[in-house]
């Protein structure tokens, strides 16, 4: 059992920046794949970049935030970060992080969710 929690959410102007924090419980979350997900209101869940456990050398990228957002990990903190810069008022939703007993999940298969932080980008 892993118990995951966002923060660094916010309003942020077109063009900025946020950097998500998602803190996980336990002394295992090296072996843990972890992903970041965003829902929009009126929208289903999407996917938005992944990082695969221990050293975390697999990464994944929704097309839509390629280039703009990087996903990495602390494990020694344990935690995962989602650096978004150049935001976009498409952007703005509820973002999740999750997480996955396994070596890389990508878009999907996640066993554990956070419950949220929301992040909006005013034009």
């Amino acid at each position: 059992q892993v118990k995951l929690v966002e923060s660094g959410g916010g309003l942020v102007q077109a063009g900025g920046s946020l950097r998500l924090s998602c803190a996980a419980s336990g002394r295992t979350f090296s072996s843990y794949a972890m992903g970041w997900f965003r829902q929009a209101p009126g929208k289903e869940r999407e996917f938005v970049a992944a990082i695969s456990w221990s050293g975390g050398i697999t990464k994944g990228y929704a097309d839509s935030v390629k280039g703009r957002f990087t996903i990495s990990r602390d494990n020694a903190k344990n935690t995962v970060y989602l650096q978004m810069n150049s935001l976009k008022p498409g952007d703005t939703a509820v973002y999740y992080c999750a997480a996955a007993l396994q070596r890389y999940s990508g878009d999907g298969g996640y066993d554990y969710w956070g419950q949220g932080t929301q992040v909006t980008v005013s034009s």
